[in-house]
This record gives structure tokens, C-alpha cells and sequence, in this order.
């Protein structure tokens, strides 16, 4: 006896149909899995059977090949079980009732209970691309796979439940679309905590309004991590589309819950500094996204910058530019997006104190020059902003009155990238820090005196072709906080400055 059941699989980010075929034949009793199945997929045999049993339904004496189609790309993990499972159903024509425009995913256990799978919404994206009217999944990930419109979702709690509903004893209802809330900012924290700073505050507000890049450079204490935690309260909401992406990278990794099936706020990861080089970009046999792709659409923290791996971090110079992550393995080529706000904050000594106004740094010129130089001149480039952050003074501490809260500045940000999202409508880009070389001039002309300025700035700072981007993009934005067309002397004047710490810091290499 023959069947074919649908299935999806998943490497890296990418969905892929599969074909589960069932051949049920006179002879020696056997269990056969073919069409590059891994060991995980080799178990299932296993499982299933097992979970026959526990439904009171014994397993052919017959044999038994399953073949996973198409037969040349490597198939992983546990999510073809409930296909397979309904295959041997279809094979020993226990169900009649039609299946054709069906799929099913999700791990059977020895008890006949579905089991949580991961990757689930990228998988039903496809089946809806495929023309799949119905997607069995379990009843964890139901909430999840059914933000996708187009295709019924149907949340299985065990093996009894799918019997039933095929052989129309009892029906499952399909779970109902799910919308989620808008995003709440309650919870985070807050830069009305923030005392003093206003300086780098503003810088913060630039970047989190253009996207772009920043790092901050100041002794112990100043305030640094504590401003950069803050960052999730001021950035602007996540779109639809944006949503999507995202929870499509927290989905294959494992990260979302039941309670909160869609990511609805822009993620903020902090790794700490000991992170592998896989870790921080991604890898494994079979690759998953690292902190860079799960910081996609949000910001990547990297606190005490200096005390990374300077491999690891050279590894970042390459996704900053292309906004993806490409890891080639002997199975295949897996490429995750990674279009993030890379935030780093750095003492800019080992002592902490180098070129604070009242403290004396410790720390000879050569462990200074050597404590710097771990940020490469290449990625030190790929910062739009270098922010000093300055020493708090007591008045500010014990001042009484009250701080901005993140939702004004957040209101400003958002008005920003309104009006970017009118300029690129059409185009992809989202924000000014992604304008494309073809798009640069288009999108940020400037007056005769900003035009001069640039060109002084330039040539005084003996700037790089991609430094003069990244000012004129900072530029943009801050044009954009102010509600002007045009950049101006004072937008020019305002990014440049922003790109000055490298010589009164990095100056101590020579």
C-alpha cells in the first residue's frame, strides 16, 4: 500500500517541502527510513512505534519503508514524526478521510503527546507560499504559526486527537488568527533614571532616529551600560513586516513562548565578553543564528568592548556593511540577516581613567596603546557616533528635578523616521543609516556652507570614503530631528563632531 503526506523541513532560515512516501509490502518485517535522514530522524522509528501502541494500534507485520522526499537534501531533527505517524495511518488505511491539502510538523512521544518543535513560523510561511490550506502543528506552537494569514492552523495535543479528527469522531477547530498588541514600554527602563548626561543622551537620540551605530567611551561609573539599557525604550516600533523577520530568528532558535508567540519590540541583546566567535555570528554542524542575527531589527550591546576577543570581533566588520550573516558548511550555505544598531561602551584605559578630568590613570602609555588597539581601525570606522561620556557631577546627582522620560524623546525618534519612511517609501530602506551609495546624495542635499564645511572636515581629518558617508547619513538624521529638508552647517558641524574621539584616544597608539 502507498500514501504521500506533507511535511516541511528548515535549514538555517530557509522552509523546505518534503514529501513523506509510505510503501507497506509483503515481506521480512523491517522499519526503513530513507532520503538523508539524520539521526534524530532515524529515532523516529522508534517513537512512533511506541506511539502506535499507546493507541492501541499495533504496528504492520509487514515491511515498511518511509522515504523522505526530495531524496537528495539532508533532512533534521524531529518535526517529520506527526507526517510520518499519519503516513503508517494512511498506509494501513486506518483514515480514509483526505489529506491532500494538508501538512503536518511536530515530534511525537512515546506517549502519543506532541511535542513543542522549533522553526515553526518560517515552515508555515512556506506551506502558505506552497497553497497548503491546512497546517497541523502542536498545540504549543498553535498560537504561533497562526499569525499567518491564508492558511487554517490546527494546534494537536496528542496522537488520540489527530486519529479522531481524520476519522471524524471528533473534529479539531482550527485556532484562531492571531493578532498581537502593540508593544509595551511599561516594563522597560527608563532614561528619566538617567541624572545628567544630556550629551550623550542626545547622541543616543540621533542614533536611535537614524539607526545608526554608536559607541561610548568614558571612565567607571559614568553611566554608560546604564544609558545603553535604555536604548529599547526610545527606539521606534516594530513594523508588521519587521515583526516577522525577527520572530522568524527567535523561532528556529528556541526563544519564543507560548504566552508571547511574536516578537512585538525591537530585541536588545547583551552577550558578555567571553562569547565565542560561533556564538557572536552564528555556526554549528547545522548553523544557527548567532547574537548578531538575533539582534536583527534591534540592538546588538557590546559592554566592555575592549575586553572581547579581537577575532570575535572583526568577525562583526563584514555583517555591518552587508547586514547579513553567511556561514558556509560541507551541508550548505545558511545566510541569516543581521540589520542591527551595533552599541558598544569601553573604559578607555584598563585602569579606567585615561583623560579623566580629576583622577590620574595608572596605567603606562604602552598598556594604553595596547588596551586600544584591540579596536581595530576598520571597526572603530563602522561607529557613526563615538559619544564621550563624561564623569557625573554632584549637582546632578543630587538634583531634584525631573529628567525627560523616554516616551518624549521616543516621540521625536518616531516623528524622525516617520519622515524617512516617506523619503525611502518604494525603496527598502528603512532609515537613514541603510541609504545606499546611489541614494546618498539624492537623499541628503546640502547648502553651499554645509557643502564647505564637509569638505573641510574632510580633508582637515584626513577622512575615509566610508566616514564621509557615515557623517553625511548622521547629518540626515539630525536634519530630520529638526525638521529640515536640507543639511545645514550646523547638521554637518553636530555629525562631525561625533567623529572625534578617535584622535584624542586612539592617538595614544602612536
Amino acid at each position: 500500500m502507498f500514501a504521500k503526506i506533507s511535511s516541511l523541513g528548515l535549514f538555517g532560515l530557509n522552509a523546505f517541502p518534503v514529501d513523506v512516501e509510505i510503501d507497506i509490502s509483503r515481506g521480512q518485517p523491517q522499519f526503513d527510513i530513507v532520503g538523508l535522514p539524520d539521526t534524530v530522524v532515524k529515532e523516529s522509528r522508534e517513537r512512533i512505534k511506541a506511539a502506535l501502541r499507546s493507541c492501541s494500534i499495533s504496528f504492520p507485520v509487514a515491511s515498511v519503508m518511509i522515504n523522505l522526499a526530495p531524496a537528495d537534501t539532508k533532512k533534521s531533527g524531529s518535526v517529520h514524526d506527526m507526517a510520518i505517524f499519519m503516513a503508517i495511518l494512511r498506509g494501513m488505511r486506518m483514515i480514509n478521510k483526505d489529506t491532500d491539502d494538508c501538512a503536518f510538523i511536530g515530534e511525537i512521544s512515546l506517549n502519543g503527546d506532541i511535542r513543542r518543535i522549533n522553526g515553526v513560523l518560517p515552515m508555515v510561511m512556506l506551506a502558505r507560499e506552497q497553497g497548503i490550506g491546512s497546517v497541523f502543528v502542536p498545540a504549543e506552537n498553535a498560537k504561533e504559526a497562526s499569525v499567518i494569514e491564508g492558511v487554517e492552523i490546527y494546534g494537536v495535543r496528542n496522537a488520540e486527537e489527530l486519529i479522531k479528527h481524520f476519522r471524524d469522531e471528533e473534529q479539531l477547530s482550527p485556532t484562531e488568527h492571531y493578532v498581537p498588541d502593540e508593544a509595551d514600554y511599561t516594563d522597560n527602563l527608563d532614561f528619566s533614571d538617567v541624572r545628567g548626561q544630556q550629551s550623550a543622551k542626545k547622541a543616543l537620540e540621533i542614533a536611535a532616529a537614524g539607526g545608526h551605530n554608536a559607541l561610548l567611551i568614558g571612565s567607571p561609573g559614568s553611566g554608560k551600560s546604564m544609558l545603553a539599557k535604555r536604548m529599547p525604550s526610545i527606539l521606534p516600533p516594530l513594523t508588521f513586516e519587521e515583526a516577522l523577520e525577527t520572530t522568524k530568528i527567535h523561532s528556529i532558535s528556541g526563544l519564543l513562548t507560548p504566552e508571547k508567540p511574536i516578537i512585538t519590540k525591537r530585541p536588545f541583546r547583551s552577550p558578555h565578553h567571553t562569547i565565542s566567535s560561533a556564538g557572536l555570528a552564528g555556526g554549528g554542524t547545522v548553523p544557527h543564528p548567532g547574537e548578531v542575527s538575533l539582534a536583527h531589527n534591534g540592538v546588538l550591546f557590546l559592554d566592555e568592548l575592549a575586553e572581547f576577543d579581537r577575532k570575535t570581533l572583526e568577525i562583526l566588520r563584514q555583517p555591518l556593511e552587508d547586514r547579513k550573516v553567511t556561514i558556509a558548511r560541507a551541508s550548505g550555505t545558511v545566510s541569516y540577516p543581521c540589520t542591527i544598531m551595533l552599541i558598544g561602551a569601553m573604559n578607555p584605559c584598563p585602569c579606567g581613567y585615561y583623560g579623566h578630568p580629576k583622577r590620574k590613570c595608572i596605567c603606562p602609555q604602552k598598556k594604553v596603546a595596547g588596551y586600544l588597539s584591540k579596536i581595530s581601525g576598520p571597526l572603530l570606522d563602522r561607529f557613526d557616533l563615538h559619544i564621550e561620556v563624561a564623569p557625573v557631577e554632584y549637582e546632578d546627582l543630587a538634583s531634584k528635578s525631573h529628567e525627560e522620560p523616554s516616551e518624549a524623546i521616543r516621540q521625536r525618534v518616531v516623528a524622525a523616521r516617520k519622515i524617512q519612511e516617506e523619503r525611502f517609501r518604494g525603496t527598502g530602506i528603512t532609515c537613514n543609516a541603510l541609504i545606499t551609495p546611489d541614494k546618498l546624495q539624492e537623499s541628503c542635499p546640502m547648502d553651499d556652507a554645509a557643502s564647505q564645511l564637509m569638505k573641510n572636515v574632510f580633508d582637515k581629518l584626513g577622512l575615509s570614503a566610508r566616514a564621509y558617508d557615515r557623517i553625511l547619513k548622521v547629518a540626515r538624521t539630525i536634519a530630520d530631528l529638526n525638521g529640515d529638508e536640507v543639511i545645514k552647517k550646523q547638521h554637518i558641524a553636530a555629525a562631525a563632531q561625533y567623529r572625534s574621539l578617535d584622535r584624542k584616544y586612539w592617538s595614544a597608539e602612536e
